[in-house]
């Protein structure tokens, strides 16, 4: 029986994707080790979105080469940064990787992993499917207290910056039927939280279902109690998901709404297909309907020809909002996107820092003043792990707007719902007792 080990980098749909390799070769008999040194085989689950997760892989395989020393072992790189860079991956002769599989071929890794131990040739599959969506691999959790489902998978929208309706193809939704059976089995396993993800989980449709009615369907699967989703667009968030995440008590009061910038030409060359007015008119909207609505979002600084006046539509932005977090990042120009072709990257790298460095600052402030004003309150907290932040007595869990929360252990167990009475809280994390 041979054994594998599997390191996941980048989004949510990785982590979900690397329970479906897991499946996919538990049922060929490979079994799966903590260690990469107790492996025969050693996979990198990639992400292409951003140049410093191509970066981390390169370093991670030149470093398992060298802590082998020389022992035999097979490495292989899925996902996206395996369709992205395929040529180059396989044509390096410093890195030695022996196969790699794309995001829609994970069913053909037997086969890969065998054409290399018996021809001792390279093995390849990047082949994007229009149908492919995992529909028949339930796949491997290792535990925890949230489980991530896929509803859909590929991205129609074609944002400039964005690598992923090339890595990982067009939109295709699974069955609701299908989705609720995986959510039945998941319940029975005594998981309480799920988590639908897409690419643009608004777009997702089967039929005459749409996202709203998906979310009411596996709302009612008995014993659930919380159901998140990410990420949708802000270009098509319809009424009726609105009213479902504002109005159905297991569906979480947070929505992660990625802005990216505050600029309409930037947004325009971006092809975000919204405006500054339409992306600040529907917060309002969410807003009327729920007040409370926990609100996150990902912004981009430094994009292509984006000027100080620009950027400071963005700053208007989040002073108007007053997100309870967000994840902002650099520009980084990646190959094969839109963006790569036809704007070069011309604001410096100074420029981009000084830029992130007063976005965050902003942030902070804004995390702190949204975290502080639930200080008095008692929330409901859903227990993840012993906390690694302060010490093993205590707990740590997240609310139902994914806030994150550190109280005394108590008699209590991971998986559990418990009230917590908030007493104090920084900009990243609250504390209560």
């Amino acid at each position: 029986m041979k054994t594998v080990y599997i390191e996941t980098y980048g989004c949510q749909m990785n982590e979900y994707d690397t329970e479906l390799v897991r499946a996919v070769l538990s049922e060929h008999q490979y079994r799966f080790v903590e260690n990469e040194r107790e492996a025969d085989i050693v996979m990198l689950n990639t992400c292409s979105v951003r140049e410093n997760a191509n970066r981390k892989v390169y370093n991670r395989i030149h470093t398992l080469r060298h802590t082998r020393n020389g022992d035999p072992v097979l490495i292989g790189v899925l996902g996206c940064m395996a369709t992205n860079f395929r040529k180059s991956l396989l044509d390096n002769r410093q890195l030695k990787i022996d196969f790699i599989a794309g995001p829609d071929s994970y069913k053909r890794l037997p086969n890969l992993i065998r054409q290399v131990e018996q021809k001792g040739s390279k093995a390849y599959d990047v082949t994007l499917s229009e149908f492919e969506t995992y529909s028949d691999v339930y796949p491997r959790r290792a535990g925890g207290v949230n489980a991530w489902v896929a509803v859909m998978r590929g991205c129609n929208n074609f944002c400039t910056f964005c690598v992923v309706p090339y890595t990982r193809g067009r939109e295709r939704s699974r069955s609701p039927q299908n989705i609720v059976e995986e959510v039945k089995r998941l319940s029975e396993e005594g998981f309480r939280q799920v988590t639908l993800l897409g690419q643009n989980v608004n777009s997702y449709r089967y039929e005459e279902v749409d996202f709203a009615g998906l979310l009411e369907q596996v709302s009612r699967v008995e014993g659930i109690r919380r159901l998140r989703f990410t990420s949708p667009h802000p270009k098509d968030f319809p009424h009726s998901l609105l009213h479902v995440v504002a109005e159905n008590p297991r569906v979480c009061k947070h929505i992660h709404l990625p802005l990216q910038a505050g600029n309409d030409r930037i947004l325009e060359i971006m092809n975000r297909t919204y405006t500054q007015k339409e992306y600040l008119d529907l917060v309002d909207n969410i807003r009327s309907h729920f007040p409370d609505m926990v609100l996150t979002t990902d912004i981009i600084v430094g994009f292509p020809s984006e000027t100080d006046r620009e950027f400071e539509d963005t700053v208007k932005v989040m002073e108007a909002v007053e997100f309870d977090s967000a994840f902002i990042f650099k520009y980084s120009e990646r190959q094969g996107t839109i963006a790569a072709r036809k704007y070069p990257d011309d604001v410096s790298e100074e420029k981009k820092t000084e830029r992130i460095v007063r976005l965050n600052e902003i942030q902070k402030a804004h995390s702190l003043k949204k975290n502080r004003a639930h200080i008095g309150q008692t929330l409901e907290v859903l227990i993840e792990q012993e906390s690694t932040r302060r010490s093993p007595d205590d707990f740590q869990g997240r609310t139902d707007g994914n806030k994150l929360v550190i109280f005394p252990a108590g008699n209590y167990r991971t998986g559990d719902f418990v009230a917590v009475k908030i007493t104090d809280a920084t900009a990243h994390v609250g504390r209560g007792c």
